[in-house]
């Protein structure tokens, strides 16, 4: 049984990844990794290259390539940072703007998957999949890397806090 849960939590979690990647290739003609680096630099903090490429798990040239492509779009701009040596990443006012429609998407893609379950299922489902990550052993890096599309707004338990002061 435990197999058959697993295979079956497997293809769960590739329907979730398929439908937001195609929501968000709707969205910004794009996919990979650009939905999550708006997504992670909307979060406010101002991450460099270098945080931002530990977080997507990029190459730093494949990471300047995004912020570049993200910087001609219009969706981000880069400013002085705190220690003066790294630029830190923020989203324009139109970055801003697809980055809540990505997050909208994202949410109103994943809802369909959950209709089929009563209210009560859902929040024995809530708690479980609480439990689950709560229970995973990660460091804020990966954290941050696994609520790469995370709304935080709708999250306001969540059991994987990254402490958004933490540089690594």
């Amino acid at each position: 049984m435990p197999d058959r849960t697993a295979n079956l939590l497997g293809v769960v979690g590739l329907a979730v990844a398929d439908r937001i990647e195609g929501m968000a290739r709707e969205v910004l003609s794009r996919a990979g990794e650009t939905p999550a680096a708006l997504v992670v630099i909307g979060y406010g903090m101002g991450p460099s290259n270098d945080q931002l490429r530990r977080i997507l798990r990029l190459s730093h040239p494949g990471t300047v390539r995004l912020v570049d492509r993200l910087v001609a779009d219009g969706l981000v701009e880069r400013r002085e940072g705190r220690d003066r040596r790294a630029v830190a990443l923020y989203l324009t006012a139109r970055g801003q703007a697809l980055r809540e429609e990505l997050l909208t998407g994202r949410l109103a893609v994943i809802r369909p998957l959950l209709a089929p379950l009563t209210d009560t299922e859902q929040e024995v489902l809530a708690a479980l999949l609480h439990k689950l990550l709560s229970s995973m052993e990660t460091t804020p890096t990966e954290r941050r890397t696994l609520c790469r599309l995370c709304d935080g707004r709708v999250c306001t338990d969540c059991p994987i806090p990254a402490d958004e002061h933490e540089t690594t």
